[in-house]
């Protein structure tokens, strides 16, 4: 007993000297945080090596030698390319469009690269590059045909393609205007349906399909930037909840051009087009549409040439249907007449093989639990690699099954989050691993699970250098007995028999779970332990990868549920005994500003200080395809929109309150802000507000610093 007291006694004092020797977490700090993102790479398609920007330099990685080498550093494009044009005003271009900027030839030998607004060939082996468009107008969105002849692109709100030979351009649209977008999307679907991309070659490389917006009835929200002696009006067209969404149909132009092809796939107006995808033999495509309120969703099959289309899938559910985050499903098998699919259907997401003619051969998974992500297909040995929760809703673990639904196999084996990049031919793999305790690194793979080599080490200069503190998992039990997953960070120089000051990190919405078994590093949650705050954050019901009725517990009435599981969270903190009740704090941003405003006005009294980042304070000024999948219809749920909203409740608030806003964000619209601020002072409560200029919905850049100094002072103020 002696030796063993006598251990745990050295062992902590040893950890007292580190900590002593560590600087502290600050918010400088923070601004020089590396991000946390694994590497991005560019599989070639052979799986051979793949490509990455490191320090603005093109690299490739050799899977066989393990050896990287400099292809071409970035700023020889960058010195040639034309002088793009800027927009005179804002184009309001979603942050969620994906437009591929490094892309693969067939042949493995070439890549196309779009920098600095133009398109290059780069030569992998000898880093020369050729020119192929020399415009000040930006070529968007660039594919590569599959093979490798043709590249498209979107100049303003048309489609074009280029022969990469000759150069030779051609213009495949031309009617394309302000409010008629070719191959263009407009800003609410990729932020609400995760498309972010409007155009798709076949397979053959002889078509194109496009997705045409006819945005001419979305209203417009009169955005203004203030920044000089006279304000400029910067027009936003943003369909709010109720609003008419964007006209959407799917065409089919030939690649040498020629009439377009329009898709029979019913009434475009109060349906959403989410999803497209080439059949494998390039004569027929897939489009997913939604009604809607999405609590409906039917499979098309079209003939590229006639347009005729039949329903091959329909699904329906009482509440609302999530679409798989990605744009790439159904997935087509390479030379079958199969498609992978997946469904929350029975409740959780997960893996379903169906033949073009509609009838289902396989549900491959299963279980309380759910498919994340499918990483790729290896047709040869029919084998599909997918990420999933089985071993616990926090964590990420790769898996392999067959296409008959057999021989699972778990691939990764580290506890923690595992983020994968499969190789095209599915022979090998990238694995970013993290957990809380552990950095993140990455690591290839064969396709077995076998460890190949470490491709990037853990980078240990933050725990050296910062005297972090350690992050931990809380389970909590819900007032019915769910497990609710919690995030505790306890203060620096922590001492149970004290009582400590908290702050509440609060998102709560539907889609996003922001507690995990993976690294955090350098955080804001890390300067407030710094500061002497205990941190905590709770995945309440409502938020994502628990199975879709943990998720819809919401329906219809959003705050209510999140607001119960959170105070049963904070009850639970407060009875762990080093938590004072009278100071407890509140921060969230977007739908945790909204979470915080509800507390702050629903639950008077639990919170002393409170701050909320771009909050949405009444859901009727929210997008439509977000809001209405979620509370449906403002004429058909007129009272939960009013009560959820807390600007009803705006008399109720007892706690200190900082509103923090950008004035232009494109998402949640200042206007939020404003109406808030309004009801409070007719209730004549006093708070504080802190605005940015910024165009966006969160706070970049140098003045990043400023705000947290601001969130930071505020809750030293009224906490300490």
């Amino acid at each position: 007993m002696f030796r063993k007291t006598a251990f745990v006694l050295l062992t902590v004092a040893a950890a007292l000297r580190s900590a002593e020797t560590k600087k502290p977490v600050t918010i400088e700090a923070l601004m020089h945080a590396a991000p946390a993102a694994p590497d991005e790479v560019v599989w070639s398609p052979d799986g051979k090596q793949f490509v990455s920007q490191d320090e603005g330099k093109l690299t490739v990685y050799t899977v066989r030698s393990g050896k990287t080498r400099e292809v071409l550093a970035l700023f020889k494009l960058q010195d040639v390319a034309e002088k793009a044009e800027r927009p005179a005003l804002t184009d309001w271009t979603n942050r969620r469009v994906s437009e591929t900027n490094i892309q693969w030839f067939p042949n493995n030998k070439r890549l196309l690269v779009s920098e600095a607004g133009d398109l290059f060939t780069v030569d992998v082996n000898k880093g020369a590059f050729d020119q192929l468009t020399h415009t000040s107008q930006v070529e968007r969105d660039p594919k590569l045909s599959p093979d490798g002849r043709s590249v498209s692109f979107r100049k303003g709100p048309d489609l074009f393609v280029l022969d990469v030979e000759s150069k030779e351009v051609r213009q495949l649209t031309s009617n394309g205007s302000e409010t008629l977008l070719n191959g263009q999307l407009d800003w609410v679907y990729p932020e609400e349906l995760d498309l972010g991309t409007a155009h798709w070659w076949s397979p053959d490389s002889q078509s194109i399909a496009y997705l045409q917006f006819d945005i001419s009835h979305e209203p417009i929200f009169p955005q203004v930037s203030l920044l000089k002696p006279r304000g400029v009006l910067e027009p936003e067209r943003y369909p709010k909840a109720g609003d008419p969404n964007a006209e959407v149909r799917l065409g089919v132009v030939a690649a040498k051009g020629g009439e377009t092809h329009w898709m029979n796939l019913g009434e475009p107006r109060d349906n959403l087009l989410a999803r497209v995808a080439w059949a494998s033999d390039s004569r027929e495509l897939a489009a997913v549409k939604l009604n809607r309120v999405q609590d409906k969703l039917d499979l098309y099959l079209a003939n590229a040439q006639t347009g005729s289309a039949r329903v091959v899938l329909h699904e329906e559910s009482s509440t609302w249907i999530n679409l798989a985050k990605g744009d790439r499903e159904p997935i087509f098998l390479t030379g079958s007449n199969q498609f992978l699919w997946t469904s929350e259907r029975d409740g959780f997401r997960h893996i379903y093989l169906y033949n073009a003619d509609g009838r289902l051969q396989k549900q491959l998974t299963s279980g309380g639990w759910e498919v994340t992500e499918i990483c790729g297909v290896d047709p040869e040995a029919k084998h599909v690699y997918y990420v999933s929760t089985e071993a616990s809703p926090l964590q990420r673990q790769l898996y392999s099954i067959g296409l008959d639904g057999a021989g699972k196999q778990r691939l990764t084996e580290a506890s923690g989050t595992h983020q994968i990049s499969l190789a095209p031919d599915a022979s090998s793999y990238l694995d970013t691993f993290s957990s809380l305790k552990e950095i993140p690194r990455t690591v290839l793979f064969a396709n077995d699970g076998k460890e190949i080599r470490q491709y990037r080490a853990p980078d240990e200069t933050e725990v050296n250098t910062y005297n972090l503190q350690p992050t931990e998992i809380v389970t909590v039990k819900g007032d019915d007995g769910t497990d609710l997953y919690a995030r505790l960070t306890k203060p620096a120089g922590f001492n149970p028999a004290q009582k400590y000051p908290v702050i509440v990190m609060v998102y709560g919405g539907p889609g996003v779970q922001t507690v995990s078994d993976s690294w955090t590093g350098l955080s804001l949650s890390q300067v407030l332990a710094q500061k002497g705050f205990a941190v905590w954050a709770l995945d309440n019901r409502g938020s994502f990868h628990r199975g879709h009725k943990f998720e819809e517990a919401i329906y219809h009435h959003m705050g209510q549920r999140e607001l119960e599981d959170q105070q049963t969270g904070i009850k639970h903190l407060i009875g762990m005994g080093f938590v004072d009740p009278q100071r407890i704090g509140l921060f969230g941003w977007s739908y945790g500003g909204y979470m915080t405003l509800y507390t702050v006005t629903n639950a008077p009294g639990l919170i002393k200080a409170a701050v909320a980042g771009a909050p949405v304070t009444s859901w009727r000024n929210y997008d439509s395809i977000y809001t209405e999948r979620y509370m449906g219809l403002p004429d058909e749920n007129a009272e939960a929109y009013k009560t959820t909203s807390p600007q009803t409740k705006a008399s109720d608030l007892r706690s200190k309150l900082l509103i923090i806003h950008n004035i232009e964000d494109d998402n949640v619209h200042f206007a939020n802000t404003m109406q808030m601020a309004d009801a409070l002072e007719q209730a004549g409560k006093p708070f504080y507000m802190l605005t940015y200029p910024q165009r966006s919905h969160g706070v970049s850049g140098p003045v990043r610093r400023h705000m947290y100094e601001e969130i930071v002072g505020f809750f030293e103020q009224d906490l300490r």
